[in-house]
């Protein structure tokens, strides 16, 4: 068994440190990119949307590379990732690589035990104890919060950096140095000694930065990719930004379901949207809300056409920007959205933002 998965931000460090632990077979896929889509475009439904036909780029360039099971997250609700690996199996059947899906879901859907045995068929030619596994599987979750942790810390001091670029510059650097370690020990060392380097960065707290919070579907505002690396551009730009959904975050809020417990995102967004809908509609909601009350001055959702959940959050936003006076703007991306026009929209929402700062209309 040579497992792979589809690239979501920064989850390939810890999948990667995990299997490491394992000491098992797996194809990292080559990160997300214009031949990723182009491949899985071709094999995939037309106006299924952007996330499948990446992940599908993903699986191709790795099947190539000698992998024959894919690990994949579940979903839940009308939202059609949670039938992606059905889908997605059947078409690789048809182009003649049959491949098999192992689908990590959320407890509350398929209960403790299985989850458990999902987790097991990961591990399963692993020779390693079950003391070591679950050490490995530490290691793995310790891994991703570390490497999240740092990425929002890099994100909100950008808008307070002395010398632009630099936290940007630290944020990719970390990841490269991450994935060449050998071992979850060594990686975890190599994000440490990141942080201590952010720690380093001139700062000018005087500054006061525009600040956005990036809201919507899960995959398109973690995956830079499928964004048009829209957080790098927003750092370059000196703005200060926050992502509350995050690999870690959904490691935390698997975790969650089991016990059934509310997200403050949840509680946040009640007024609005009391109700599960699927993906993570509450989640955007609830985040605009929450982004509002923590002094920022501005939201962006951003999701892939056709998408149900965020399609019914995006007719709720206006409710909430009218209600707090709160800017959002949504963006829709496919594989036929165009980098320049994608670029102005956002200046002029930034320039919008600084504007009415500058009147001194805004959450702070």
């Amino acid at each position: 068994m040579v497992l792979t998965f589809p690239h979501m931000g920064n989850a390939y460090l810890a999948v990667k440190a995990l299997l490491d632990a394992l000491e098992v077979e797996y194809v990292i896929p080559p990160f997300c990119g214009k031949e990723a889509l182009r491949l899985g475009s071709l094999v995939s439904p037309e106006e299924i949307c952007l996330p499948f036909k990446i992940n599908m780029g993903n699986y191709l360039q790795s099947i190539e590379r000698g992998a024959d099971t894919v690990v994949i997250t579940g979903s839940c609700g009308p939202c059609r990732f949670g039938e992606y690996c059905e889908l997605q199996a059947r078409i690789l059947r048809r182009l003649g690589r049959d491949v098999d899906f192992i689908v990590i879901e959320r407890p509350s859907e398929i209960g403790l035990r299985g989850l458990l045995g999902r987790l097991k068929r990961v591990a399963g030619d692993s020779g390693k104890n079950r003391a070591q596994k679950l050490n490995a599987l530490i290691w793995a979750v310790r891994i991703m919060k570390r490497i999240d942790a740092l990425e929002a810390r890099a994100h909100m001091l950008a808008g307070y950096e002395q010398n632009r670029g630099e936290c940007r510059r630290l944020l990719h650097a970390c990841r490269r140095d991450a994935e060449k370690a050998k071992g979850p020990a060594e990686m975890a060392g190599v994000i440490r000694a990141y942080d201590r380097k952010l720690d380093a960065v001139k700062t000018d707290r005087a500054k006061a930065p525009v600040k956005i919070a990036i809201v919507g579907e899960i995959y398109t505002i973690i995956e830079p990719f499928a964004n048009l690396y829209i957080e790098d551009r927003l750092m370059d730009y000196g703005v200060s930004t926050k992502r509350r959904l995050s690999p870690s975050w959904w490691v935390d809020n698997l975790l969650r379901s089991a016990l059934r417990t509310p997200s403050r995102a949840h509680r946040a967004a009640r007024d609005y949207l009391g109700f599960e809908i699927g993906g993570h509609a509450r989640e955007c909601i609830g985040g605009a809300v929450l982004a509002k009350e923590e002094g920022f001055d501005g939201a962006i959702q951003i999701f892939p056409m056709g998408c149900m959940p965020e399609i019914v959050s995006k007719s709720i936003l206006p409710s909430v920007a009218r209600d707090m006076d709160f800017p959002v703007l949504s963006l829709v991306v496919d594989e036929m959205t165009g980098e320049a026009g994608f670029v102005t929209r956002l200046e002029a929402f930034v320039d919008l933002l600084e504007r009415r700062r500058d009147r001194g209309v805004s959450g702070r």
